[in-house]
């Protein structure tokens, strides 16, 4: 990126605040409090850099502030700190009740999306044709074709999760993303033109490629 194009978006900021002030900001695992009032002193250590707009960095570093892995680390006793890493003052008992309840409320809202956009997949799903009898066609009673043997597609058909449609992908919609054997809920926080940012319910970010995103669905019993 050269000097004199500004940053379009909160994770262009966000990755350029952890390469500029690594000992601060972070952008995988744990992250560090923040001294209360590091705004004011971003914005007088980058006020020669023209890439960033006050504007945007005060959005972006309230995005790195409500992010679930950043909310985890206010817990009492623990140290914030300042631009360079040194400690400042210590986490009291009532900020840390307050990230909690932050916390709390973002999962429960996280939660809620899930369901909406499970309920929505399942309205998607396609049903299967029935004969005037009640009984699907060509298949008996039973379940079994009419030579007597037992049907293949008297097994229940299981619909694979839905794909993201452009009116899905925004943030906040609930999805599943594969990182490794199996699918794990997130939610979409940042949709970018070089992938998708997507918060696991370990609080985790990590940014996906949309193609592997589906709509999250609640399980059945």
């Amino acid at each position: 990126m050269e000097s004199s194009q500004k940053f379009s978006n909160s994770k262009e900021v966000i990755a350029f605040l952890a390469e500029t002030f690594p000992h601060c900001f972070t952008l995988e695992g744990e992250a560090k409090p923040l001294k209360i009032g590091i705004f004011q002193d971003l914005a007088e250590r980058l006020e020669a850099d023209e890439r960033v707009s006050k504007t945007l960095l005060r959005s972006s570093l309230r995005h790195y502030t409500n992010s679930w892995r950043y909310l985890y680390s206010i817990k009492q006793g623990n140290f914030r700190v300042d631009l360079d890493g040194n400690n400042d003052a210590a986490i009291e008992k009532e900020h840390e009740d307050h990230a909690k309840k932050q916390l709390d409320e973002s999962k429960a809202k996280a939660a809620e999306k899930r369901k909406l956009a499970a309920k929505s997949s399942r309205k998607k799903e396609p049903r299967v044709p029935a004969s005037g009898n009640g009984e699907r066609q060509g298949k008996s009673p039973a379940g079994r074709n009419t030579d007597g043997t037992k049907s293949k597609t008297s097994r229940p058909i299981k619909t694979p999760p839905a794909k993201l449609t452009d009116t899905d992908l925004v943030t906040g919609t609930a999805v599943t993303v594969k990182l490794g054997k199996s699918p794990m809920p997130a939610v979409i926080t940042e949709v970018a033109k070089d992938g998708v940012h997507v918060q696991l319910d370990t609080g985790m970010v990590v940014k996906v490629n949309p193609q592997t995103l589906r709509l999250a669905r609640s399980k059945r019993s």
